[in-house]
């Protein structure tokens, strides 16, 4: 480096001291210019290499947009709140043309910048969404213009739910700290599970199953306030699971807020029509609220469907009945109850209502009735006939696909026809483009108990081959191969599991009318804007898509999930499926499948393919536990371009650990 001397003079006194002067003033500004210039310079003779960073940095924020003459170019920048901060997340950007209402779809960059190009002059709405945020609307009149700026600005939604998608497999180590506290949970040790629970909400505060077990945990320990809170939770997360709406039920009961009670109680019993706990607490939630006639209803649906085991339901009915003038009926129920339970601690309590009817009834035969005591609804509480909630809960597996309510942006119409339309094309390209590939497979099996701790581990290695055809118009045919046609032998536990890489297939042309689709919002996924569709195996329409066979025997099992799909280009990031039903001649009572896309680069052909990258499976078979998960990479494309296959000599398959 060449040292420059500089003779800058005598020092200059501090800017404002009396003495600066003049000429102290104009010699401090040339000083400033100087620098400045030599500033400059240096950044003209930078090395090569800083100027090449430095041209990647103007690159990378300063992008540089096109369009073709008699077109406008509309720059829309997105930021959050008031404080024009950019957005930490993807935002979705739809362009109307209000002439012809054909609608145009971009997201934005890492910058929160999206770009509309080759747009026909008139005017245009632009709508700017984001998950968490309320969407905002712009209008634009495009005219003849090099570009049009617009800066869109979006509030949070008070209402929005901070939900991660990705939460539905929790963080390893909270799971451990949550199994940590289910074992002291079933042992009553509270304070022991107190730790582990705080210690993983921390990790995971948006976990519907840490907000359960932490409403449980209240619940036990009678702090019915906290309880109510932590289950009202985790009910929002998960608003389908009949055991949290029974639990937050129960404990709203337990606060005498009998209207909340209700509430919850309803939805439990349709989530799980069958059971008779929901049945009862709810008629025990009207009887409070002086509903005879519907108390009367839910206890006796509750003494149907649970038989000897719904004997609290009796004390309900029975208040319902006498307070519905039914004496006599009501005196029965309660004799019922006692005679299935004569030492119960309630029998006294019994006896002096039963003791107390019997004379009113007396009294008024008699023609007195306005010395017979009149029973309260409040004289016996159904609550303390019951026991202590049990904990069932299923750690092993994600949480079911209709069992979560994912985070969309709200009041935000999604487009399913071109959703499905435009996902169904990449599909069908992946089809068309990839006829035969194959990759290095990694294995991991592990069997599970009833926490979800393994209790046996295997690892393997395989050599993958897919090859996809279509043997005629309309039918796709799948085959893979590991290892030579590898037999049962090879597969840990002899289950082999096939055809999850192939699960995207649902939006194929041939494939999505078997299909139920339907797009449910748009979502995001790892900062990216995304749509969400749920998908169901219609009943009318022959199942194609998975099956297992047990010995020659062929069993179909139908799929219902959901798929994460790019806002932008339409290609799917993830999907996860489950059976429409258990399939219990086969013991097979639960499968639940994850599976992730990516782009993979093919150097030698410049080219690059969206293909499967993991896929993760839970299933019950034969009354054991399963947790597996299949991982690819060192991909190769065959009859095209066979060099991709990497040097190294690929290791025979592993022994089980």
């Amino acid at each position: 480096m060449t040292r420059i001397p500089l003779d800058l003079g005598p020092p200059l006194p501090q800017t404002g001291s009396p003495a600066m002067n003049g000429k102290d003033t104009a010699r401090l500004a040339d000083l400033l210019g100087f620098i400045l210039l030599l500033l400059m310079c240096c950044v003209l003779a930078a090395p090569s290499g800083a100027q090449d960073d430095m041209k990647e940095l103007n690159t990378r924020f300063v992008p540089i947009y096109t369009t073709s003459p008699g077109t406008g170019l509309l720059v829309i920048n997105v930021f959050a709140e008031k404080s024009l901060v950019r957005m930490d997340r993807q935002a979705l950007l739809k362009l109307v043309n209000l002439n012809t209402q054909v609608a145009t779809w971009q997201t934005t960059d890492a910058a929160s910048e999206g770009m509309f190009n080759e747009i026909p002059y008139g005017d245009y709405d632009i709508e700017a969404s984001a998950v968490g945020y309320i969407p905002q609307h712009t209008r634009a009149h495009v005219v003849q213009s090099d570009r049009a700026n617009f800066e869109i600005v979006l509030h949070r939604d008070p209402a929005a739910i901070k939900l991660d998608v990705a939460d539905r497999v929790m963080l390893p180590k909270a799971r451990k700290e949550t199994k940590n506290a289910v074992t002291a949970l079933k042992s009553n040790r509270f304070a022991d599970a107190q730790k582990h629970l705080d210690a993983a909400f921390r990790l995971d505060p948006a976990s519907a199953e840490l907000n359960f077990l932490l409403g449980y945990l209240y619940l036990q320990t009678k702090d019915f306030e906290k309880a109510s809170k932590y289950l009202s939770t985790a009910a929002t997360l998960s608003p389908h699971d009949p055991q949290v709406l029974t639990l937050l039920g129960r404990a709203n009961l337990e606060r005498k807020d009998y209207p909340a009670a209700q509430t919850a109680l309803e939805s439990a019993v349709i989530a799980d029509p069958e059971s008779w706990l929901p049945h009862d607490l709810l008629a025990d939630a009207c009887l409070h609220q002086k509903n005879y006639p519907e108390a009367r209803d839910q206890s006796q649906l509750a003494l149907a469907k649970g038989a000897k085991a719904a004997n609290p339901a009796r004390l309900v009915l029975g208040e319902a009945l006498i307070n519905l003038g039914q004496d006599e009926q009501g005196v029965q129920a309660l004799e019922a109850f006692l005679q299935e339970a004569p030492t119960h601690p309630l029998a006294g309590q019994l006896h002096d209502l039963i003791t107390n009817v019997r004379q009113r009834a007396a009294a008024s035969a008699s023609g007195t009735p306005e010395e017979s005591p009149t029973p309260q609804v409040g004289g016996v509480d159904p609550l303390m006939a019951l026991s202590a909630p049990d904990l069932a809960v299923k750690t092993w597996q994600p949480m079911g696909v209709d069992d979560i309510k994912v985070a969309l942006v709200p009041g935000y119409s999604c487009p399913t026809g071109q959703v499905v339309f435009e996902t169904g094309k990449h599909v069908a390209e992946l089809v068309d483009d990839l006829m035969r590939f194959a990759a290095v497979e990694d294995l991991l099996h592990q069997s599970l108990d009833v926490f979800g701790n393994p209790t046996r581990t295997e690892t393997r290695k395989y050599n993958y081959v897919a090859s996809i055809s279509q043997p005629k118009q309309g039918e796709l045919a799948v085959e893979e191969f590991r290892d030579n046609k590898l037999g049962l032998d090879g597969y840990p536990d002899h289950i082999a599991s096939t055809g999850f890489a192939v699960l995207a297939f649902v939006f194929h042309p041939a494939n999505r009318d078997s299909f139920d689709l339907n797009c449910e919002g748009l979502g995001e996924w790892n900062g990216r804007a995304i749509w969400l569709v749920h998908f169901k195996q219609r009943d009318d329409r022959p199942n194609r898509m998975h099956a297992y066979q047990v010995g020659n025997v062929s069993y179909p099992v139908g799929l219902k999930g959901r798929a994460w799909i790019t806002a932008d280009t339409f290609q799917i990031l993830r999907i996860e499926s489950e059976m429409v039903r258990p399939m219990p001649q086969i013991k097979l009572l639960s499968e639940h499948q994850v599976v992730e896309y990516g782009p993979v680069r093919f150097e030698k052909k410049k080219t690059s393919l969206w293909l499967p990258k993991s896929a993760e499976i839970y299933f019950d078979f034969r009354q054991h536990r399963y947790y597996r998960r299949h991982s690819f990479d060192h991909y190769m494309l065959f009859s095209t371009d066979a060099e991709e296959k990497r040097k190294e000599p690929v290791a025979p398959p592993a022994k089980p650990s």
